[in-house]
């Protein structure tokens, strides 16, 4: 397998169906084989279901579910230890990322890169999201020495050996490129497209700043 496609989910039952067509549609143009990994982190709405339904429209579709709500990190980390793809892809299942962004992603990992991070440059988000983010990023980078944009952003390609071999737990998800530059791995970025979300409310907010320190703090112990 070349390519997994690693999608974590919470309560996003109204965005399956969307962001399966356009990742398929964007797939389909790419002469990689591939599968898509949705996690379902414990939802309490139908999103299982709506996965269930999909599988059997969609033979490179596989689902994941939690019985309860983990957070991303751990939803993610599922994904990679079921992906069987040399590259793993990450986007959000709320329909911000743009799967159209996938191929740059994975030019970038051609030239060399083992890890591609997202910059959301032109973000489409209310300022109380985009605040925080700028803050958390500036720690982020200062306290790491990976000086990213947007760590934030789940659109991401990883080469699978450099992320799977990574121990992560929290909401440790965001320092995946750092954690994985203290093994060796090269680090880039790229400007990817942002849109508004369309269904349902974010699950961020100024907390994240304070979770960024306790993050950074348990990074050092590691």
């Amino acid at each position: 397998m070349e390519l997994s496609i690693v999608v974590p989910l919470y309560n996003e039952s109204e965005s399956v169906e969307d962001l399966l067509r356009q990742i398929k549609s964007e797939l389909q143009r790419l002469s990689l084989s591939y599968e898509i990994i949705f996690v379902d982190d414990g939802s309490t709405d139908n999103t299982w279901e709506v996965i269930e339904k999909q599988k059997g429209k969609t033979p490179e579709l596989k689902g994941i579910k939690f019985r309860h709500n983990s957070g991303q990190t751990s939803a993610m980390v599922a994904g990679f230890n079921y992906a069987s793809g040399e590259i793993i892809v990450t986007l959000d299942g709320d329909l911000q990322n743009d799967p159209s962004d996938i191929p740059a992603l994975l030019e970038k990992i051609k030239e060399g890169y083992d890890i591609v991070s997202g910059w959301r440059k032109d973000r489409k988000d209310h300022f109380s999201r985009v605040l925080p983010s700028r803050v958390a990023n500036a720690i982020i980078s200062i306290a790491t020495g990976v000086k990213l944009h947007d760590y934030g952003c789940t659109l991401k390609a990883y080469r699978a050996e450099c992320i799977k071999q990574l121990h992560a737990y929290g909401e440790m998800h965001r320092f995946f490129p750092a954690l994985a530059s203290m093994t060796g791995a090269s680090v880039t970025e790229i400007p990817v497209n942002h849109h508004p979300r369309k269904y349902g409310a974010s699950k961020y907010g100024f907390d994240r700043i304070f979770k960024v320190f306790s993050d950074i703090l348990a990074m050092s112990l590691i």
